[in-house]
């Protein structure tokens, strides 16, 4: 077993960290957020989440948390899990990473191994943390070893557990590619691939989440198509995936959330135009995927106008800022652009989710419920209780349903406008 410092403690580095220690490790987590620290300190997750909590309190005495870099000195394996996102011009961030590399530089041993799991652009490792990690006088490959693993791990995923998840990884030397896979190996269950360069593994990540914001937003677009040909995109993934092969289904939603698909991409884009390349494809789907909210609010001032209702006078509900069901993650939610369209045209909703109450205005479903009209934004399963009887009893004249989570039939038979994404 080793020392491990986890710079850190967010989505990624927290439950990486509970993991390491959980196997046996020592380890040591490092985050500037005082109230994440004495939280960890306290056996307490600042994540709500039930599998993590449970975990903390049986890790007693194995992970202890600091604003300070001290901890790198006694480490052997130094974790690097910082965000990474854009800025208000979609351009890569790269400050927190960069000023983690530089307080790790100033506390660098010799024969240490520094992995960054923090997402980054291909090349970033070799052109930018390099640099800065050799201003501690040590040489990479020579007197200390440098690797990528670019996390992955799924929010509330009971199934796909961070331990269940094969990694990739890639390093400056052999040697550091076989100290950063025998590490992963202590953690994991599944594959460990190490490929043949540090640039393919940063590659890996923005390459996964490009793939999904693509088809998200060509199936957003089909919706969207659909909807004026009068055809239920549910139908039609239903019966695409009846072929066995080469087809994937994805489906249509109010946009994309969280911290990896509607960011990955922009690292993609830059680094590819800093070489020369355009990336059309990519730029017009991450142009689709965050036209979506407007699109949702469309749906809903054509809903009101419908009913003769009008939006001075509505009383709308958005439910759920989650940008996924059932997690409190509120991070690039599309719920919270529909917000803010919905604000631009003077409609200022109500607001509930079971998870974030910082964000909801009001304190329960049944108070949401009362309005003309109800966004479902998330499909949280609490949600899932909004039957066409309840609705009707709330008297509920729109659903907008970003999700397709409801039963559309019954609530049009219930006399309910109902309008879903391409529904």
């Amino acid at each position: 077993m080793a020392n491990i410092c986890v710079i850190g403690l967010g989505y990624v580095g927290l439950p990486l960290a509970v993991l390491a220690a959980e196997k046996g490790h020592s380890v040591a987590g490092i985050d500037l957020n005082t109230g994440i620290v004495k939280a960890v300190n306290n056996g307490k997750s600042h994540i709500k989440d039930e599998i993590l909590e449970k975990k903390m309190k049986n890790i007693t005495g194995k992970l202890s948390a600091s604003t300070k870099y001290d901890a790198v000195k006694s480490s052997s394996i130094i974790l690097v899990c910082v965000p990474t996102p854009v800025d208000d011009r979609n351009l890569p961030d790269l400050s927190a990473l960069k000023a983690s590399c530089e307080s790790v530089a100033e506390n660098l041993k010799k024969n240490q191994l520094v992995i960054i799991e923090s997402t980054v652009f291909p090349g970033t490792t070799e052109e930018i943390v390099v640099p800065i990690l050799e201003n501690s006088g040590l040489k990479v490959g020579k007197t200390f070893f440098l690797a990528h693993c670019p996390e992955r791990i799924d929010p509330g995923n009971k199934k796909w557990t961070i331990d269940k998840i094969p990694r990739v990884l890639g390093a400056i030397t052999a040697k550091g590619a076989t100290t950063a896979k025998s590490f992963y190996k202590s953690i994991i269950s599944a594959e460990i691939l190490v490929l043949n360069s540090v640039k393919a593994a940063e590659a890996v990540k923005v390459t996964e989440n490009s793939f999904r914001d693509i088809n998200i937003a060509f199936i957003n677009e089909l919706a969207r198509s659909f909807d004026h040909m009068e055809i239920d995109i549910d139908e039609v993934i239903r019966g695409a995936s009846t072929k066995p092969f080469g087809y994937m289904p994805f489906y249509p939603g109010p946009g994309v959330g969280g911290h990896c698909i509607p960011i990955d991409p922009y690292y993609l884009i830059e680094r590819a135009r800093e070489k020369g390349f355009e990336h059309k494809l990519l730029s017009l789907a991450r142009k689709i995927n965050d036209s979506m909210p407007q699109y949702v609010v469309s749906l809903l001032i054509e809903t009101l106008e419908n009913k003769k209702i009008p939006k001075s006078n509505a009383v709308v509900s958005v439910l759920g800022t989650a940008y996924k069901a059932d997690i409190d993650d509120a991070r690039e939610s599309p719920s919270l652009q529909i917000i803010k369209e919905l604000n631009m045209k003077g409609i200022q909703p109500k607001i509930f989710d079971p998870f974030l109450p910082r964000y909801s205005n009001t304190s329960s479903l049944q108070e949401a419920l009362k309005a003309d009209a109800i966004i479902l934004a998330t499909n949280h399963k609490q949600f899932s209780s909004l039957t066409a009887k309840k609705l009707k009893q709330n008297k509920v004249k729109i659903v907008i349903d970003t999700r397709n989570f409801l039963d559309k039939e019954k609530i049009s038979a219930a006399g309910i406008l109902y309008k879903g994404i391409g529904r």
